[in-house]
């Protein structure tokens, strides 16, 4: 897996944005990077590695994220809206009060993750995995929207 520096990705962006593009970080390693209030909208991230990278308050509408590692990840506040992150691992990852509409999140590991004052409205988590670390926003019941897929 790839590893470019924090700069370089950031130039990346920079570049893509300059050019009205999604950026494409398809299968490289941000692990550890903080990439705050990021505009990956549309970005193509399938199979990154992100562990431990924070994304908090960043733009990640419409990305592509599936089998990601996202596992203890920082995405607070972050627009996950109509993201597909299906396949994905979020173990331990914060999306509190992230923006998670009509999200894909078939298949994912959510165990021990905090959902907390998310908004799941449409999201699909049909298969997904979780356990009773897993933080819900109030009155959520993930065992009503996990069988019908989504809520």
């Amino acid at each position: 897996m790839m590893r470019l520096d924090q700069e370089q990705i950031r130039e990346m962006l920079a570049a893509a944005e300059e050019r009205g593009e999604a950026v494409d970080l398809c299968g490289l390693n941000l692990s550890g990077m903080g990439l705050f209030r990021a505009n990956l909208e549309g970005a193509n991230l399938v199979q990154v590695d992100a562990r431990s990278t924070n994304l908090s308050g960043a733009c990640l509408r419409r990305a592509c994220l599936s089998a990601a590692n996202l596992s203890q990840a920082s995405l607070r506040e972050a627009d996950l809206r109509e993201a597909d992150l299906s396949g994905a691992n979020l173990f331990q990852a914060s999306l509190y009060m992230a923006d998670l509409r009509d999200a894909d999140l078939r298949n994912t590991s959510l165990q021990g993750a905090d959902l907390g004052k998310a908004d799941l409205s449409g999201t699909n988590f049909r298969g997904a995995r979780y356990d009773n670390y897993t933080r819900w926003p109030f009155g959520f019941d993930p065992h009503e929207h996990s069988r019908g897929g989504t809520c």
